[in-house]
């Protein structure tokens, strides 16, 4: 059997099916993932129990820290990179669709006060999100499916009050409008969404972008501190 076929065979196990290798990428290096899966795949047998709901196999990486498991419902073929970190107390809990990924050292924390638990992350189909991502979601965040997200991207779900400048403004509490971004968008490393953003389907969200509170359309391309949208992605007519 050769290479290319292993590794499509591995990613296919995975939730991959028609990957194609680059020719320049050693056999050594195809070994080592798939190593890396069979580990991972065993990992997931090993701690697939106690979660709300499990709909096929999950691939668990070294050193991921789960949570009130009984709050996590994992769609079939998840995977949880290394160091991947959720703490699923809140009202809705964790749902990750079929095929999702959450990148290395990835952080979901429901809950940001245990005086007031939060309320939950729903991540679609086929999204993934690269590593050192950051999911605050004490306000709630819904990912749509087939979402791409590049690494250090942060959900801040809740926003702290301060109109009035008499009081301290850790005494002010907080809002809770929720963070919503639909299907099938592109989002840049180093992004920033803020509590109240809704980012409409197939739009495009630049690197270190700031996505403040508002509604964004269909198919946006945004960009800036605070972002903006830059252009549409549908084609005027001529």
């Amino acid at each position: 059997m050769n290479r290319n076929k292993i590794f499509s065979l591995a990613f296919r196990f995975v939730g991959k099916d028609g990957f194609k290798l680059d020719d320049a990428v050693p056999l050594s290096y195809v070994a080592e993932i798939c190593v890396s899966y069979a580990l991972s795949a065993a990992r997931g047998m090993m701690r697939g129990f106690g979660f709300a709901q499990k709909k096929g196999p999950v691939f668990i990486g070294s050193g991921v820290k789960l949570r009130n498991k009984s709050k996590i419902s994992l769609g079939s073929k998840v995977r949880l990179r290394d160091g991947a970190f959720i703490d699923a107390l809140s009202t809705d809990g964790v749902h990750l669709g079929d095929r999702s990924l959450l990148g290395r050292n990835t952080r979901i924390e429901c809950t940001g006060s245990i005086a007031h638990i939060g309320k939950g992350v729903s991540i679609g189909h086929d999204t993934t999100f690269g590593s050192d991502c950051y999911f605050g979601a004490a306000g709630g965040i819904e990912i749509g499916n087939d979402v791409m997200a590049g690494q250090y991207v942060r959900f801040h779900s809740e926003n702290h009050n301060m109109s009035n400048t008499d009081r301290l403004i850790r005494e002010q509490g907080v809002t809770h409008c929720g963070i919503r971004v639909g299907d099938d968008v592109w989002i840049g490393s180093g992004a920033v969404f803020l509590d109240g953003a809704i980012v409409g389907r197939g739009s495009v969200v630049a690197a270190n972008a700031v996505v403040v509170a508002g509604e964004y359309p269909d198919y946006s391309i945004l960009g800036g501190v605070p972002a903006k949208v830059i252009k549409s992605r549908i084609k005027e007519c001529d």
